[in-house]
């Protein structure tokens, strides 16, 4: 069987750099932090208090009252990202004959409703004493899926529908699934991506009970620094990215504009520790690896790696170990970021809208910087001879970037993508 070829043809963000894909992308590549005072709820006496909260999103701009009631946060920045993405693709535009039934959602989340959670739980523990009554929503706002159920009933997609969980290697998840789903025939186009909204008192005080989370409450911009000797934990983000992924005959039959083609994907398991990543980065090799077997391409055709590279002590270092061991010799001649020195993690979507970054790096050949750089490890499995982008956005020719993310559960996801050739 031969298997068919899948571009991008739509992007959508609402991320802690701004609230669409172009505001996003120039932040990213001036280099901006997103990150600030946690303004969600009174973080005062939390170990934490700061986060890259997505800024000035006003949910009554996008749904109305009664929809809001359904809706979790994360859900809303799912659901405003997506039609983002299917406006940016003219996939439903006026005239076009796209078959309804060929076209899937696949959203992630690596937590879904936990504010949700959060209200609920403590409306009943309040309340106890009257017996259980919970708000009829509270289910189908909570859980993981529902963004992709809440996007096709939109817009009437009855393809593949489904959220995958995976912790931070989610939507890395989702994006691979919907391009093994249309090369092997089985959609047409799938909109795809990621969402989280965790930046509530149970995400940030859970995280800080397992000593994840930078502390730097005095200097927050500069908190998430990848590769630094200096590095506390991860900057915990929110928002969402999503793509529209379309077989190219397709999108070309209807004449869309292509941003990129997406060339592979691997993924692997770490089998080794509930949080931790592997000390040697066997799990992050094997996935690269796969990646770069699916795609069929060898290490030297990578131009670009956005590495998961979270800011924490051990994941860091186990990262530069995999792509050392991968990429040998021209491991010196890639470009590698975190861009989550300046988006802070955000989980489930995390690899979602580095994905969105990684197509806009091959669109413009720039690479974002990894920002906050300012003090080496003295570790030498980090080896800076290798390029990693500090400080500074770098042009040069983006042929091909791989995008990592890894979770907790040991879950490793790797994402490719190429510039599209006719």
């Amino acid at each position: 069987m031969e298997l068919k070829r899948v571009v991008i043809t739509g992007l959508g963000a609402i991320s802690p750099l701004g609230n669409d894909v172009e505001t996003t992308w120039n932040n990213a590549v001036a280099g901006k932090s997103g990150a600030g005072p946690i303004t969600h709820f009174d973080a005062s006496l939390f170990k934490t208090q700061f986060a890259c909260e997505v800024k000035d999103f006003n949910a009554a701009e996008h749904f109305d009252r009664k929809k809001l009631r359904q809706l979790d946060l994360y859900a809303q920045y799912g659901i405003v990202a997506a039609r983002q993405a299917i406006e940016d693709s003219g996939l439903v535009a006026e005239g076009n004959t796209t078959n309804l039934n060929r076209i899937g959602v696949i959203v992630a989340a690596g937590i879904g409703g936990l504010h949700t959670f959060e209200e609920e739980a403590g409306y009943y523990a309040c309340n106890k004493e009257n017996g259980p009554k919970y708000n009829p929503f509270f289910i189908p706002k909570m859980i993981a899926d529902i963004a992709s159920g809440h996007v096709s009933m939109e817009y009437g997609f009855h393809g593949p529908n489904y959220g995958t969980v995976s912790a931070c290697a989610s939507s890395n998840h989702a994006i691979i699934d919907a391009f093994n789903l249309i090369r092997l025939g089985k959609a047409d186009a799938i909109v795809t991506g990621g969402a989280e909204a965790a930046v509530f008192p149970a995400g940030v005080g859970g995280f800080n009970s397992m000593h994840a989370l930078s502390t730097r409450n005095d200097s927050p911009e500069t908190a998430s620094r990848p590769f630094s000797a200096s590095r506390d934990g991860f900057v915990i983000g929110e928002g969402s990215a999503v793509l529209v992924l379309e077989e190219l005959e397709h999108a070309l039959a209807r004449g869309a504009k292509i941003y990129a083609e997406v060339a592979g994907g691997g993924m692997s398991a770490d089998a080794h520790h509930l949080t931790a990543t592997h000390p040697e980065g066997l799990g992050a090799k094997l996935s690269m690896e796969s990646a770069l077997e699916d795609a069929g391409m060898k290490p030297e055709d990578i131009d670009y790696i956005n590495v998961h590279g979270t800011s924490t002590p051990v994941g860091d270092v186990s990262e530069v170990k995999a792509i050392v061991d991968v990429f040998g010799e021209h491991a010196h001649k890639l470009n590698i970021s975190s861009t989550k020195s300046m988006t802070g993690h955000l989980l489930g979507a995390t690899g979602a809208l580095e994905a969105l970054f990684s197509v806009k790096a091959v669109q413009n050949d720039i690479v974002p910087p990894t920002i906050n750089h300012a003090d080496d490890d003295e570790d030498p499995n980090i080896d800076y001879t290798l390029n990693f982008t500090f400080n500074k956005a770098q042009e040069r020719t983006v042929n091909a970037v791989l995008s990592n993310t890894f979770g907790f559960g040991g879950h490793n996801a790797t994402v490719i993508v190429k510039k599209y050739k006719a």
